[in-house]
């Protein structure tokens, strides 16, 4: 999915010379073709992601659009405070790229894992946050992005995750995509996940439930319309997101269906509330954690009184 955002982001540098990449200390093969054509428009600051950030307000506060790009946590939590008065206190248009949300550097450990990012960044005044599915979703919200005017974080998958579309999607910042129709109950997946999330979906249409499939590639704002058309229309929801459960797209739904007071069950399979303290690949950690479709599957199958 890296690869799919670097290529569209270098297209639009190409018609827009406003586009700035600011670095901290990354690149190896995917930023290179954009450090090679606009040497002038690209920066790379170091492992000093608090002056990245500056650097990156100060370009979009002269009119230009600065895009903040690194690893996992270290565009969010090691310049927070730059993020939170620089960035948004300004509305400055500055774009805030991970790449590899959630676990997806699994065998660094949890100083490389990024889970407590969406609860952060949808926090902050101002900040949209999305969350790509796949490369389809991941190409267009570079666009998306792009056009919006003031601060958002896009969290980026890391290499070849699976894509859940098959054919051209309609993506708009806020409005989230329905993979596939169901009746019986409604599976939310927010980033790179939701391709288990669609394999879970599989395994209840062979116990004979039918299940909505919703990509919520913006988890703020969120697409209030969509969760309560599926709370309405299939009377329970889970949430799938590889995040800690605290403050990330189930909490964004569950205080949508509490304001609108939908009484309708919700699970939330996410992360718990503690560090990752194991070391395995991103399949295992998926697994381990809750996260695969037989387990999801059976989370979804329990809540509706399905069995396993």
């Amino acid at each position: 999915m890296r690869t799919a955002f670097n290529e569209e982001i270098l297209k639009i540098a190409e018609k827009d010379s406003r586009v700035f990449m600011v670095l901290s200390d990354i690149g190896y093969g995917e930023i290179e073709p954009f450090a090679a054509r606009f040497p002038e428009r690209y920066f790379n600051c170091g492992v000093a992601e608090q002056n990245m950030t500056g650097v990156a307000c100060g370009l979009a506060l002269e009119g230009n659009m600065a895009v903040t790009y690194s690893i996992a946590n270290f565009p969010t939590l090691r310049c927070l405070e730059q993020i939170r008065n620089d960035v948004c206190y300004h509305k400055a248009n500055v774009k805030i790229v991970i790449i590899g949300g959630g676990m997806a550097y699994g065998p660094l450990g949890v100083s490389h894992h990024s889970t407590e990012d969406i609860a952060i960044m949808r926090a902050l005044p101002e900040m949209i946050v999305l969350a790509p599915a796949d490369r389809i979703e991941a190409r267009a919200a570079v666009h998306a992005m792009m056009e919006h005017e003031g601060p958002v974080y896009y969290r980026c998958g890391y290499k070849k995750e699976p894509d859940i579309h098959k054919c051209s999607i309609d993506f708009r910042i806020g409005r989230s995509i329905e993979v596939r129709s169901g009746t019986d109950i409604t599976l939310i997946g927010t980033g790179t996940v939701t391709y288990r999330v669609c394999q879970a979906a599989d395994l209840l249409a062979s116990r004979g439930i039918s299940a909505r499939v919703i990509s919520m590639h913006t988890v703020k704002p969120l697409d209030r319309e969509a969760v309560l058309q599926a709370a309405e229309e299939t009377g329970a929801l889970v949430t799938v997101e590889e995040h800690n459960i605290c403050g990330g797209l189930g909490s964004a739904a569950a205080q949508v269906l509490a304001e609108a007071g939908a009484g309708v069950p919700l699970r939330m399979v996410a992360l718990p509330d503690t560090y990752i303290h194991e070391v395995g690949t991103h399949d295992w950690l998926l697994d381990r954690y809750g996260f695969s479709p037989r387990s999801i599957a059976d989370t979804a199958g329990k809540l509706i009184g399905a069995g396993v």
